[in-house]
């Protein structure tokens, strides 16, 4: 796997290329990095050429300075593609990245030739997200967005081990999923700059998930790139019920309930998630 720091769209991102093929660019969701995808990268090397960044505020990317949202990320995207020299590719995201991913294909739906995903906010949810029952899952998107927050889970690396594995082991069905990692992931969060990059993503999106909930969402064409979603079976943050509306945001959508995992498919599973990928793409001739 090749680690590279490319210049875009006025910052420095680092990004991990492997495989040859077509290319698929890999999208993080939060608290993760580039490193959630190595186990699919691994198992896709030999039929696609697979580009995991890490997405402005996370990993060795540049931070913000203040909130950073996906509109951000999608022009930051198409940007750091143009500097690799890529103008057609899929794309592959999953929680931030899945809401990443809308914005980039009303960008540029022409240079997208399909769009996979796992579990992920999108404006159906409405305000089954703010329901009484559900507050005790997203009680973080609010803490994360306290000046004092940053500060507070970075106070040793013990604390920000502490906050990182809660969510890694607390959202996963396969409880194991993140074991090899753990260490890895308490020392990319440790760094200076990396708990606040991420949650300026929390900030930024602050207005547009308020407005979801209250069912004043705007209303948008949808998105007509192929889309794929295979949503976790027992993602205990973004239940498969959800599902019900992504009709209304993609016109051409291949839905399935992605078995025996929580909200890290791809972390859980790398076997059947490589498989459903590779399989979607191959069925829409990119590959």
């Amino acid at each position: 796997m090749e680690h590279l720091t490319i210049e875009a769209n006025g910052a420095n991102f680092h990004l991990v290329r492997t495989g040859a093929g077509k290319p698929l660019l890999l999208l993080h969701g939060w608290p993760e990095f580039w490193l959630t995808w190595e186990p699919v990268m691994a198992r896709l090397a030999d039929r696609f050429m697979l580009i995991a960044p890490d997405l402005r505020g996370f990993g060795d990317s540049d931070k913000p300075d203040g909130p950073y949202g996906p509109d951000g990320h999608a022009t930051d995207m198409l940007a750091l593609m143009d500097r690799l020299g890529i103008d057609r590719f899929g794309v592959v995201g999953h929680d931030v990245g899945g809401a990443v991913m809308q914005p980039l294909a009303r960008q540029a739906s022409g240079r997208l030739a399909g769009l996979f995903f796992f579990d992920f906010v999108y404006p159906g949810i409405g305000p089954r997200m703010g329901a009484p029952d559900r507050l005790n899952h997203i009680w973080y998107q609010s803490f994360h967005q306290m000046e004092m927050a940053p500060a507070l889970v970075g106070a040793s690396r013990e604390s920000c081990q502490l906050y990182i594995i809660h969510f890694l082991k607390g959202w996963a069905h396969r409880k194991d999923a993140f074991d090899d990692v753990l260490e890895a992931f308490a020392d990319n969060f440790f760094r200076d700059g990396n708990l606040a990059g991420g949650f300026a993503h929390y900030r930024a999106s602050h207005a547009g998930r308020l407005a979801m909930m209250k069912g004043e969402a705007p209303l948008l064409p949808p998105i007509s790139v192929p889309a794929c979603v295979r949503w976790a079976e027992h993602d205990p943050l973004f239940p498969y019920a959800w599902t019900d509306r992504l009709g209304e945001t993609f016109s051409e959508l291949d839905l399935a309930m992605f078995p025996d995992v929580g909200h890290f498919p791809h972390r859980e599973d790398p076997d059947h998630a490589a498989m459903e990928i590779a399989a979607f793409f191959q069925r829409i001739g990119w590959s």
